[in-house]
């Protein structure tokens, strides 16, 4: 997004979720206002009072091994489909479809790691056979 600024002269980066300031990497999925609201749903009940928007502290506890390895599991996949999503809607709204509220944005994300920890335990994956509901203790 820094680069596009350098390389095209008179292009918009004013982030298109919250219209507010140039979009950057760590504005766009950690700062933005519609992204903090969605990033906050998702990872408060696992980090607590840990919950940081800062991205180089999101991505050392991503990797650090510090918290138990179910927590970690739906931290990541949390944190993915976070990135996902929200890079996902950035591109709808820059192609000129409306934005989708965040209250229906973390409902489909919530749903969708859902069912991810879900897909995991039904397939068998013996490790990871009671991290829905890790996943579920987290969402009060």
């Amino acid at each position: 997004m820094d680069r596009i600024a350098r390389w095209s002269r008179g292009v918009d980066t004013t982030c298109v979720l919250c219209k507010n300031v140039p979009e950057n990497r760590e504005h766009l999925f950690f700062e933005c206002s519609y992204s903090l609201q969605l990033w906050k749903s998702l990872a408060k009940g696992i980090m607590g009072s840990s919950l940081t928007n800062s991205w180089l502290d999101i991505v050392s506890m991503a990797t650090d091994g510090v918290m138990e390895r179910r927590k970690r599991f739906c931290f990541r996949y949390a944190f993915h489909a976070a990135m996902y999503s929200l890079w996902r809607e950035r591109n709808r709204v820059k192609h000129g479809e409306r934005l989708t509220p965040v209250i229906v944005l973390k409902k489909l994300v919530n749903k969708e790691v859902s069912n991810k920890l879900s897909l995991l335990r039904h397939k068998g994956v013996k490790e990871m056979q009671d991290t829905i509901q890790v996943w579920f203790s987290t969402r009060g």
